[in-house]
């Protein structure tokens, strides 16, 4: 991309959650990230201070609410006021992972909807537009009563695999929640879907059940939007082995990776685990079966379409 929105009205800050992602995300676009900072006092209160004019501006933040969730979320709703009260003309959040996606209804009685509460909240502070990627539940859209626009993970995993050239494809969702994701890509890659039928007892506690679909002696890939603890993925991966499957490719788009995740992927049947950088992955957790793609293009190129009000749909239709 060229630089001509170098001394545009369009202004691109990062926040803490995702710098390496932001700085690609602007080397894409051929912008300076804007200019601010974040301070801490001692008892923890965040201070944000945004160091250049941005009166009139388009305003565009870059921000996972990722691993430490709450102090991010807090980040991201004080530099939403600071932007408001700096007079920018439009506040347009991007969060490539948005945490909190998982708490989208009530499974049980007395439970809230967290997905709703932060929608709430980032609405009140001030912004104007989201943007978001590979939402855990496309129904959150419908918890913001301003515009938002849904980026999708799939068409990237898709041409990786593609390039690979693999033979006897299957894809694969790890349960009946997936099966959406899983169709997308499948038709991306001209392959049959199998779905695993799993029960969970409580969260992040899988336990297979069975595996409807062909995948004898097939390469299966196991699409999934979040891997957190890996419990249900690597279930998934050794489920397949042991029902005859040749080889197992696992991917995502947010890779979350706590806990126990990297030691079970690594001692699981899964040959690759290909995931985006929607959220920052600590150097340890780097381990040579973990295939990292960028989104910063495509993010860049929605940015773009959002700030000259054109199509943002036709980045993955």
């Amino acid at each position: 991309m060229s630089n001509k929105y170098l001394n545009s009205n369009l202004k691109l800050f990062s926040l803490n959650s995702n710098k390496p992602l932001a700085e690609e995300i602007a080397k894409e676009m051929g912008l300076e990230l804007g200019k601010s900072s974040v301070a801490r006092f001692s008892d923890g209160e965040i201070q944000i201070n945004i160091e250049e004019s941005i009166r009139g501006c388009e305003v565009f933040v870059i921000q996972s609410t990722s691993f430490p969730v709450n102090e991010h979320i807090m980040e991201l709703l004080i530099m939403i006021d600071a932007l408001k009260r700096a007079s920018a003309k439009t506040i347009n959040i991007v969060i490539p992972y948005y945490g909190y996606a998982r708490q989208d209804r009530k499974a049980r009685s007395r439970e809230p909807i967290t997905a709703k509460l932060l929608a709430n909240l980032l609405e009140t502070a001030g912004a104007t537009r989201i943007i978001a990627l590979d939402l855990h539940a496309p129904q959150i859209q419908g918890f913001f009563d301003i515009p938002i626009d849904h980026l999708m993970g799939v068409p990237i995993l898709s041409d990786y695999f593609s390039n690979k050239n693999l033979d006897e494809l299957v894809i694969v969702s790890p349960d009946h929640g997936g099966v959406t994701r899983a169709r997308k890509m499948a038709d991306r890659l001209k392959a049959p879907i199998a779905i695993i039928d799993k029960r969970r007892p409580k969260p992040n506690v899988a336990e297979v059940m069975n595996i409807i679909g062909n995948i004898d002696g097939k390469t299966c890939i196991l699409i999934d939007d979040i891997i957190d603890t890996a419990g249900t993925i690597t279930l998934a991966a050794n489920a397949l082995v042991e029902h005859g499957a040749k080889e197992v490719y696992a991917c995502c788009t947010h890779a979350v990776l706590s806990g126990p995740a990297m030691e079970r992927i690594q001692n699981s049947s899964i040959k690759e685990l290909v995931v985006t950088n929607t959220i920052s992955i600590a150097e340890e957790k780097k381990i040579d079966k973990l295939i990292e793609l960028s989104i910063a293009s495509l993010i860049g190129e929605a940015i773009i379409r959002v700030y000259e009000d054109q199509s943002v749909s036709t980045l993955f239709d």
